[in-house]
């Protein structure tokens, strides 16, 4: 559906982004993770053909985006973090203004405008002026404009930013009803909400893909480059528990903590996947290994750990 290669952006002599190359399937949704500053906004713009790449190309279905048709382009809906809305006009006016400046007849958005009203659930609302909503529904009218033309990709940059806890539950559940007719990519710097809501992650670090997968896959990643973190309840003294640490290469810290029923708990960080060998370790030196588990590698903690060491 959308193949990337080598696309790379400056503004002047500052380089936002470069080298990124990545391909997304069709009705597939993205996350474009990474801090502020990360290349996010940029790269969100140029899929959106509002900016011409200094290098690389991108191409929907075979087309190159730069070369295309603005009947090509209107296949395109964009969300920018400040939704650009005429606040004076009822959200039913400013749709179907937006559908006809995108080139749809009055006739073809007012049949589609009912199915953009309960996507993005809005109907209660759609006859009020768009100045009195709040900010949750502000956003939901910004994606309602981003759709309203049936493009076949969706790009919302930040579209849950400054929302409240249920709007941003409700918000999951529009982008994924998006995602049942459109291929939507999504930038963020929250990771439980692209956690939740996407199908694959892109993670950005200095305008660079950093990691780009599954979830899982990412903490795979981070697993080999982080290493293994793992909490046991043993039995024995701690001295004894110490020395068969020691004899552990993998080991690279670990932190004791005594549970009421006389039992440690020790929290264990591992260079690498040495569990058996550490198990082993420690039955060898006479200590009763009654519990470990391992901990998960939580998409904070992934990002963290693939993003450490990237430039600004």
């Amino acid at each position: 559906m959308i193949t990337v290669e080598g696309l790379t952006h400056y503004y002047g002599d500052r380089r936002a982004v470069e080298g990124l190359t990545f391909s997304i399937q069709e009705n597939e949704i993205i996350g474009v993770l990474g801090l502020n500053g990360a290349g996010k906004s940029t790269t969100l713009k140029v899929l959106a053909g509002l900016l011409i790449p200094t290098a690389g190309t991108i191409k929907i279905d075979g087309v190159d985006l730069a070369s295309a048709s603005a009947e090509f382009r209107s296949r395109i809906g964009y969300l920018p973090e400040d939704p650009p809305l005429y606040k004076e006009m009822t959200v039913t006016e400013f749709l179907m203004y937006v559908g006809q400046l995108k080139g749809r007849s009055a006739r073809d958005v007012a049949a589609r405008l009912p199915e953009v009203l309960r996507t993005c659930q809005i109907e209660h609302v759609a006859n009020r002026v768009i100045g009195e909503l709040s900010h949750g529904y502000k956003k939901r009218v910004g994606i309602a404009q981003a759709i309203i033309h049936q493009p076949r990709v969706v790009i919302l940059d930040e579209p849950i930013s400054g929302l409240d806890p249920k709007q941003i539950v409700e918000m999951r559940q529009v982008v994924r009803s998006l995602g049942k007719s459109c291929t939507v990519l999504i930038s963020s710097h929250i990771l439980t909400e692209v956690s939740e809501t996407c199908d694959r992650v892109l993670m950005l670090a200095g305008g660079r893909i950093v990691a780009e997968g599954l979830e899982s896959d990412l903490a795979e990643a981070a697993t080999a480059k982080a290493g293994v973190r793992v909490t046991m309840v043993l039995r024995g003294d701690r001295a004894t528990v110490e020395g068969a640490l020691r004899s552990v290469s993998a080991v690279t810290s670990s932190e004791f903590a005594e549970d009421t029923h006389g039992f440690l708990k020790v929290r264990i960080s591992l260079s690498q996947d040495a569990r058996e060998s550490l198990v082993a370790a420690l039955v060898t030196a006479g200590v009763g290994v009654r519990r470990m588990v391992e901990e998960e590698a939580e998409l904070e903690n992934i990002f963290l750990g693939l993003t450490k060491g990237a430039t600004a």
